[in-house]
């Protein structure tokens, strides 16, 4: 304890330092454990769903088109703690239907609206020349699309999708408003046990940037890449 409270000597007091000493790894754990697996199935599911919305809108199928346009206006225009709690209490809940199944659904759905634009807009920020250049050589539609058009619009979709993702971390947090035991639900039992809101908070923090500037290296690191593929 001595030299993590001489570190923090004219900050924060000994006894604020071995609290917060003490409350790091669980809120760690849960992060490693609960925060990120949430973030990274939800943002799956929400990417599938984005994917689906985008081509029935480019594709212009009637009823599809319509239900996903509605889909995308609601979850872009209502708030994400909102669309939780209709999801768990009122709907969930009452069905007995897990939590973790409310949560993700709810996570999945927000998502899936702000990167539905996402991708539709990289799909149709691809040059028509791509697509005759694939009719010139004998392709479909399909397999156009498939073939040249897709992976092109994935490369361009990547930093904004990043984003989204690394939004969608922080975002996890609200999950502890429906007694989800993720990060910041570990930092809250923690402040109102220790009565040390501030430092643990400020602790808890800490970590989501931690994990955020991680992955914003990750985004950095693949977007090199993929500048070195060209």
């Amino acid at each position: 304890m001595g030299s993590y409270a001489y570190l923090t000597a004219g900050i924060i007091t000994a006894r604020q330092a071995e609290l917060m000493k003490n409350a790091f790894w669980p809120m760690l754990r849960q992060g490693l454990l609960y925060t990120i697996p949430l973030t990274l199935v939800s943002f799956a599911i929400g990417v599938i769903i984005a994917v689906l919305c985008a081509l029935f809108i480019i594709n212009k199928i009637p009823v599809l088109k319509q239900i996903s346009g509605i889909y995308i206006w609601v979850f872009r225009g209502t708030p994400l703690l909102v669309q939780l709690f209709i999801m768990y209490w009122g709907i969930c809940n009452p069905l007995g239907i897990n939590k973790w199944v409310a949560c993700i659904s709810a996570l999945s759905l927000n998502v899936g609206a702000y990167s539905a634009e996402t991708i539709r807009a990289a799909i149709l920020s691809i040059n028509k020349g791509q697509w005759e250049a694939g009719y010139s050589l004998g392709m479909s539609y399909q397999q156009t699309f498939r073939r040249i058009i897709i992976p092109q619009a994935a490369t361009v979709s990547i930093p904004p999708l990043f984003n989204t993702f690394i939004g969608l971390v922080k975002d996890t947090s609200l999950a502890s408003t429906i007694m989800i035991g993720e990060m910041f639900r570990k930092a809250q039992e923690a402040a109102a046990s220790s009565l040390e809101y501030l430092w643990i908070y400020i602790e808890v923090a800490l970590i989501y940037l931690l994990f955020c500037t991680l992955l914003t290296g990750l985004q950095k690191w693949i977007e090199k890449k993929l500048r070195v593929g060209k």
